[in-house]
């Protein structure tokens, strides 16, 4: 039971994999929902309270969530302006009478983290800390559900990693954690939460399950720094993207994540899935 009386809640990023799941999570609990997407056409069509704003739209985010209580805030997709729009969009929520945010942060975000785009995720967390709105950070690992997609067609993981270790997160845990969440904001206020998965894995070690799983031969190589940005420069990609790339391995080689918590299983009553866990439900 929750202990705000009826709290209105917002949903963000209900068209992406962890937004869309935390909608659905809610909606079988029977929370009265309002989806902000930026496109009305792709919202699920379920929902009857659909309202369409950009993160960097102020006036149309601070019209689209008057009235909500409690906002859950994906984090925007990577771009050069991602910070400038995640202020955009807090200071809206801050206009429109939002009083609580819950935030997809990102594990070890600090000003000086290794991955840089934790840097931007501390930003945010200092932005929403400096408003007059209460908050819930949660700082999930990388996701489990995307080391296939970097073993690309050719079945090889390529970066920088070292023999460094990753406690990734399954998205389907983080949809799942943000959703016991909303359901009882008022319990969480003020707090972090870092999601990762059951155990931490070394690259090689992520992708011997992946070929076990999948039958398909997927090896790891671990790449020099100049190698790492050589083997990038072909997709044509802005410096800072190369650089965030480029740096998700440096983490992991540093030890930066190298983390396993009890949070997911705190939050929702049932232990994380492994990376096995969710080759087999894909």
């Amino acid at each position: 039971m929750r202990t705000d009386e009826n709290p209105s809640i917002a949903v963000t990023g209900s068209t992406g994999h962890v937004g869309g799941a935390v909608a659905g999570h809610l909606r079988h609990a029977g929370v009265p929902l309002r989806l902000v997407v930026r496109d009305a056409g792709r919202a699920p069509a379920w929902v009857g309270d659909v309202v369409e704003a950009s993160y960097g739209q102020r006036d149309a985010a601070a019209a689209a969530l008057r009235g909500i209580d409690v906002l859950f805030m994906v984090s925007a997709s990577e771009s050069a302006d991602r910070l400038e729009q995640h202020r955009t969009f807090i200071d809206a929520a801050a206009d429109a009478g939002v009083r609580h945010v819950v935030y997809t942060s990102f594990l070890g975000a600090a000003p000086d983290a290794t991955f840089t785009l934790a840097r931007t995720h501390w930003a945010t967390e200092e932005h929403l800390r400096a408003s007059p709105m209460s908050w819930t950070f949660l700082r999930n690992s990388l996701y489990l559900d995307v080391f296939p997609l970097f073993a690309g067609q050719e079945g090889v993981i390529r970066g920088p990693g070292g023999d460094g270790r990753v406690g990734a997160v399954a998205r389907a845990d983080v949809a799942r954690a943000a959703a016991a969440v909303l359901n009882d904001p008022g319990a969480h206020e003020g707090h972090t939460y870092d999601l990762t998965g059951p155990e931490a894995l070394t690259l090689a070690e992520i992708a011997r399950v992946i070929a076990q799983a999948t039958g398909r031969a997927t090896t790891y190589q671990n790449e020099t720094l100049d190698e790492a940005y050589a083997s990038r420069r072909p997709y044509g990609a802005p410096d800072w993207q190369v650089e965030a790339w480029v740096s998700t391995y440096t983490a992991i080689a540093a030890g930066r994540l190298d983390v396993v918590t009890d949070a997911v299983e705190r939050l929702t009553g049932r232990p994380p899935m492994s990376l096995a866990d969710v080759l087999a439900s894909a």
